[in-house]
């Protein structure tokens, strides 16, 4: 996860926002109470996402008390109680920075990244003795990435696809999903918010990658189509249009699925989430749309209508 979740603020009601935050300090204290303190600044607002989510499509009730913290000493903050969904995103929180940590120490030989990798090793390990299949799977797909990478791969979808399946088995866990139709669209809506993820993350990270000559799917491309990459930026401008085209998309199909569950809870935050903040965080890290005017995904993509055959041009 990397932090790219996230609700828009202005559209928010104080309630909602008041909520939204009892669930990130519901998972920082489940991460607390059953791993100690140091993993708890790991957590990102992709688990929050993650734990409405799957709260959306149950009919339980909330449990919700005032606590202080090590953050917030003084003034209490509202905190959603423990229960298995909370627990089970900061599980998840655990386990891909586990991995991304891991990916940044071997790769990037990062000090901080390996030592970060070191104190969270216990932690994994307890919870692949709990996910061990999911943790097999998550692997596996990763290896695959690596495979990718290694050989260079200029395909946005292909090299996205290992990411988009590991965060459809993150989303998708059968606990919270018994019935089959259930699974079946928390499964398209997490490899699409998966892919939508990776995506964004590489264009994001374009110069970085650039300048320490790390992989990148997107440099990648202006590769294999024989362009002269001079810089990122300049990069970034001819191949914009395309990964917007893919970036919406997936936002689109995201928000279908999310329709297609019929949630119960929570409607407000996440509706917010996907139909706004994500589309505003799209927005911020490509450098377009306006930050006075908010629009739905709909709208934004019939917008870019004709924009798929422009995408099978060449950069």
């Amino acid at each position: 996860m990397f932090g790219y979740i996230l609700p828009h603020k202005p559209e928010l009601k104080i309630k909602e926002y008041e909520l939204f935050n009892a669930f990130y300090c519901g998972i920082c204290k489940s991460i607390g109470r059953r791993f100690g303190t140091i993993p708890r600044i790991t957590i990102k607002y992709d688990s929050v996402f993650l734990a409405m989510l799957l709260y959306s499509i149950t009919g339980s009730t909330l449990k919700i008390n005032m606590e202080r913290c090590i953050v917030h000493p003084v003034r209490p903050r509202h905190v959603v109680l423990w229960n298995d969904i909370i627990d089970y995103a900061a599980d998840v929180n655990l386990i891909l920075s586990y991995f991304s940590l891991k990916d940044k120490s071997v790769d990037e030989g990062l000090a901080h990244a390996r030592m970060g990798m070191i104190l969270l090793k216990p932690v994994y390990k307890k919870l692949k003795r709990q996910y061990g299949e999911k943790c097999d799977i998550i692997e596996k797909r990763l290896t695959e990435l690596a495979v990718l990478e290694k050989e260079g791969c200029a395909s946005m979808d292909a090299a996205a696809e290992p990411f988009a399946m590991i965060m459809e088995e993150v989303v998708a866990h059968k606990p919270f999903c018994q019935e089959e139709k259930t699974e079946s669209i928390l499964r398209w809506l997490g490899y699409n918010l998966g892919k939508w993820i990776y995506l964004l993350d590489a264009f994001d990270d374009m110069e970085a990658d650039m300048k320490k000559k790390n992989y990148n799917p997107l440099l990648e491309l202006a590769r294999d189509a024989k362009k002269e990459i001079t810089n990122a930026a300049g990069l970034k401008d001819r191949i914009k249009d395309r990964v917007e085209f893919n970036l919406v998309y997936s936002l689109d199909q995201v928000g279908k699925a999310y329709e297609l569950l019929g949630a119960k809870n929570v409607k407000g935050i996440l509706e917010n989430i996907i139909y706004m903040g994500m589309l505003k965080t799209t927005e911020r890290i490509l450098g377009t749309g306006s930050c006075n005017q908010v629009e739905s995904i709909r709208g934004f993509r019939r917008k870019r209508r004709g924009q798929r055959g422009r995408n099978k041009e060449s950069i």
